[in-house]
Formats: structure tokens, C-alpha cells, sequence
């Protein structure tokens, strides 16, 4: 006996647990240009192998992948947070997370065990209006039908707008070519760069960490990361030059995929600003490290050579026409004890970037206050006294430490507390989001590398999943995760949501959002409902329709 059904995107099926399915969060609209996914379950008492065959007139807008499970064993970076109920569990479990294209679309069930296929829908701004059916069918080994699945979708006559938000997830070069062995910036590296690349702009990510030298990030002092440095350093008889021509390709290769903005890397390491970054060089024709841990920032030599090596970058800048879209950092997240060294830094560099935006992590509005970061980036649970004092185009992060109350994208977190982030955007009207794992595949402080789908601790030390929403697929290509679709519904939430705010008005929408709510939403207090989201998100496109018929 097969049992199947529908189920939402934002529920997490766990193979031996029966699921809990609410068919109202399958009441689904969409706009044209939109996305959108659904699950569909599959339990039977036999082990059966099948296949998996889709039917819709929406055609080559709709792919169906098999969900896949990974090791769950860091819940939260302090167990003591667990207290929010905000957790699947409070113990290591297996999670459905990877998104895998299934070869030759078979599936096979295991008896006794739940499995799942993520049916995902990106409509092209020419769909047609109306109702729509995808139904999705499991056939066994001689064709036939063992069971079908039908799902409607209603695309309204509304356009969805492009991202206005800011979005950066560190893209970690390193990585890559770690995972797969490839040589840096070989064929094969560039290959799967572009593949991950790819993935990132398809789901609303438009600025990208540029390694103009190998980035001063998660890496134990004294201790080197893979060097990905994508401008070359020539010293000869004491004087520096720069050859341009990988970091050309990487900004070329990036604006084909959709990129919008350019994330430069770290000048100062992380947590004080108390070093140089790595950077390789050919010394009068012997390739060797000029710069790094041993490099202090009150050193002469460093000062002397970014006072050559900006104006060089910055021109170079400029004449790809992207300058006034590159973003520079100083050092990540400093705290109030190294205010100085951060100021001697950035002193270091402001007569170089004049013109040029600068920002960086930063959680201390009193550091702020100082006039020391130009746009700070504060984690979503210390924002507050930056939203009360009214900081212009605000940003915001999460990462390890986010783990009680807020948004957040831990393996062990409910999806819809990973999409509760658009909303909150939208009230706070946040500008830009940065999160620092987009594909991070290396233990605390890079002390050895790791394989995210079998990763367990104590390899880890911040919570599973955190430091990654992309898993590395095989042959270089980069495999998408539940939590990044959740994450991508939360941008689409936001887009509908600021488009309709221009057509009616902030509070309008925001009116919306809350109506019915026990109390405000905010960076720590939101509904964790899935049918909260589903609702909010029809109404918003209906009122979006509605806006354009002018009724």
C-alpha cells in the first residue's frame, strides 16, 4: 500500500515521524516572474522503485528534485536557547535538507520510512493568468501508475518586482576548490564557481565577496586558509605592480550570472583589526607571502603598500564602469575594546575610497556612534537601538549566535522560521542583509575542512547548517537546500510587500501584516504559523491584482 499527498514547502518531513499536514498553507497564488514550491509525501509498507513524472501546462517552469537528509548534531550554539521552542529538536537527528535532481527521475521508497520530492515553480513574467494544475505521478519500474498528486496554482495579473534588497552570503572560493580538489583558479575551479555563482542569483542574491586577496575570515591566528587571491602582486627591486586579469574575469563571470554588487574583501583581519590579510606576491621572481598574521596594522610596510595598491584597484574599478556598486570592508564584527585599531585602520584606507561606500558586521551603536563605520551592519538581535535612533538604510545579519527568538536558518529550525525574515524586513525597512555561510565548508577558525553532508560534531562547533545553504553537488555543480528556498519565499514575500506598499502606502501593508496578531511584529516576536505566511502572501498578491485593475 502507497500512501502520498501534498504538503507545503515550509514543512520538514522526517523520515520515520508521520507528518502533520495543514492543506489550507496549499492554497497557493503567485505572481508572474514568481516562485514558489510544494512538497509531496510518499509512505509504504514495501520497499518500491519508481519514478517520478510531472504534468502541467506550465511546462519547463516546473522541476521536481527528491529531498535528501543530512546529519543534524550542533542544535544551537547554546543549549540554553533551546527554552524558545523554536526548535524540530533538541537532539541530533537526520534532517531533510539537499535538493537533488533525481537521474532519470526515479525515486526509490524504503518501507516504513516517509519520503519526500520538493516540487519547485518559477513562472516567467509571460504565464499565463489563471488557474493552473501540476500534477505530479509515481510510476512503478513498468509504467504504471501507482499514484498521483494534483496541485493548483493561481497566477494573478501582477508582475513581482525585482529585489530591492541588498543580499550577500559569503561566497567562499577556498572551498570549492578544497571540497573538490581542484586547482584555485583552474579551469575546473572556474567552472564550478560560475555553477554556485549561478545558484546564488537564482535565488535573489546579487552581491558577491570578492577575494582580491584570499579573505581574513574564520581563520585561527597563525594559521592560513587556501589562497584565492584574485589580483596579482609583483614586487620588483622594492616597487609593486598588479596584474588585473583574474579579477576581470571574476567580475565579467559575475555580472553574466546577475550580480549586482561587488563585495570586496576584508583589508584587516577579523575580531580588531589587528593584521594584515594573507597576500601572495612574486618577490623579484619567487612567489612568497609578503603580508598576514605577522603584519601588524601600525607597521609601515602595509600602510605603504595599500597606499599603491588602492588608487591601482579603484581605477581598475572605475573603468569596469561598477565602482559606484563595490562595496569596501575594513575588518568584521569588531567590539567596543578595539575601537582604536579599528580607526587606525580604516584611516589607513579612507583617502583611497574616497566615493566609495564602506561596511562592515558591527553589533555596539555606541562604536557606531562614533562616526567609526559608515554603514554597520548589526546582528538582527542587537538592532534595536539602531532602528530607535534611526540609522539610514539600515542592514542587518544572523549567524551563530542568533539562535533564541530570532530568524535564523539552523538545520534544527522550522523552515517558517527561516522565511519570518522578509516580513521583518519589510517592517524595519531594512536595506541589506549579509549572512557569512553561503557555502562555508570548513570547521571553526578553518582548522580542517569538512563535508557538509557528513559533518557531525565535534568536527563542528556552530550549529549545523549555519555555516552553509548550498551543499556541493557532484561534478562542481552546486546542489540547493530546503532552507535556501525558505529564505527565497521570505524575498519574494518582501518584493510583493514593497511593491504594494508603492501602490497603496507602508502602513497599508504593514497593516496586513499584523492584522489579527496578539502583539507587534519584531526582530524577535513574529508568527511562527506556516498558514500566517501562505495567508498573508495571497492577500498581498490579490491587493497587488486588485492595484492593477484599479479597483
Amino acid at each position: 500500500m502507497i500512501y502520498s499527498s501534498v504538503a507545503s514547502s515550509l514543512t520538514k518531513i522526517i523520515n520515520d515521524m508521520p507528518p502533520v499536514i495543514d492543506k489550507a498553507c496549499l492554497n497557493l497564488t503567485a505572481l508572474k516572474g514568481d516562485s514558489l514550491s510544494f512538497q509531496v509525501i510518499y509512505f509504504s509498507d514495501t520497499d518500491i522503485k519508481g519514478k517520478i513524472s510531472v504534468r502541467s501546462d506550465l511546462g519547463k517552469a516546473v522541476t521536481v528534485r527528491s529531498v535528501e537528509y543530512v546529519p543534524v548534531s550542533v542544535i544551537s550554539a547554546d543549549p540554553v536557547h533551546l527554552s524558545d521552542f523554536g526548535y524540530i529538536s533538541n537532539k541530533p537527528f537526520r534532517c531533510p535538507d539537499v535538493l537533488r535532481k533525481m537521474r532519470g527521475n526515479k525515486l526509490s521508497l524504503k518501507a516504513g520510512k516517509y519520503r519526500t520530492v520538493l516540487v519547485d515553480i518559477e513562472l516567467p513574467v509571460n504565464v499565463k493568468t489563471g488557474e493552473h494544475t501540476v500534477s505530479v505521478i509515481l510510476s512503478d519500474t513498468d509504467g504504471s501508475e501507482l499514484c498521483r498528486n494534483d496541485q493548483k496554482i493561481t497566477v494573478l495579473d501582477a508582475v513581482l518586482p525585482e529585489s530591492s534588497l541588498i543580499h550577500t552570503e559569503w561566497f567562499h572560493t577556498d572551498c570549492i576548490a578544497d571540497y573538490y580538489g581542484y586547482e584555485v583558479f583552474s579551469e575546473k575551479h572556474w567552472k564550478a564557481i560560475e555553477s554556485f555563482m549561478k545558484t546564488a542569483v537564482r535565488r535573489r542574491i546579487n552581491m558577491i565577496l570578492t577575494p582580491v586577496f584570499t579573505p581574513p575570515l574564520d581563520t585561527d591566528v597563525g594559521c592560513e586558509r587556501t589562497t584565492v587571491q584574485l589580483v596579482d602582486v609583483y614586487v620588483r627591486d622594492g616597487k609593486y605592480s598588479f596584474g588585473f586579469e583574474k579579477l576581470d574575469r571574476w567580475i565579467d563571470l559575475a555580472l553574466k550570472c546577475g550580480y549586482k554588487y561587488f563585495e570586496i574583501s576584508h583589508f584587516f583581519t577579523q575580531w580588531g583589526a589587528n593584521a594584515a590579510p594573507k597576500i601572495m606576491a612574486n618577490v623579484d621572481g619567487t612567489y612568497k607571502r609578503i603580508f598576514g598574521w605577522d603584519t601588524p596594522v601600525s607597521e609601515g610596510v602595509y600602510p605603504q603598500f595599500l597606499s599603491v595598491f588602492l588608487p591601482a584597484l579603484t581605477d581598475f574599478l572605475r573603468n569596469k564602469g561598477i565602482a559606484d556598486r563595490c562595496y569596501f570592508h575594513v575588518s568584521d564584527e569588531p567590539s567596543k575594546a578595539h575601537l582604536e585599531n579599528y580607526v587606525r585602520a580604516k584611516n589607513i584606507i579612507k583617502p583611497y575610497l574616497q566615493g566609495f561606500k564602506t561596511f562592515d558586521a558591527l553589533s555596539n551603536y555606541e562604536f557606531y556612534s562614533t562616526g567609526a563605520v559608515e554603514i554597520p551592519v548589526p546582528a538582527s538581535n542587537h538592532i534595536v537601538p539602531f532602528i530607535e535612533n534611526g540609522v539610514p538604510d539600515l542592514w542587518t545579519y544572523y549567524c551563530v549566535s542568533q539562535g533564541y527568538k530570532t530568524s535564523n536558518r539552523f538545520l534544527s529550525m522550522p523552515l517558517v522560521r527561516t522565511r519570518a525574515i522578509g516580513v521583518q524586513m519589510f517592517k524595519f525597512r531594512i536595506h541589506g542583509f549579509l549572512q557569512w555561510g553561503y557555502n562555508f565548508y570548513n570547521t571553526r577558525l578553518s582548522k580542517q575542512h569538512l563535508d557538509p553532508y557528513k559533518a557531525v560534531a565535534p568536527e563542528l562547533s556552530f550549529p549545523t547548517g549555519d555555516a552553509y545553504i548550498v551543499y556541493p553537488g557532484a561534478g562542481g555543480k552546486a546542489e540547493e537546500s530546503l532552507r535556501l528556498l525558505a529564505f527565497n519565499a521570505a524575498l519574494t514575500d518582501l518584493s510583493a510587500m514593497n511593491a504594494l506598499a508603492k501602490k497603496t502606502s507602508y502602513d497599508y501593508v504593514l497593516q496586513l501584516a499584523e492584522d489579527g496578531l496578539n502583539s507587534p511584529i519584531t526582530f524577535e516576536n513574529y508568527p511562527l504559523s506556516e498558514l500566517y505566511y501562505v495567508n498573508l502572501r495571497n492577500r498581498v498578491n490579490r491587493e497587488l491584482e486588485k492595484q492593477k485593475e484599479g479597483k
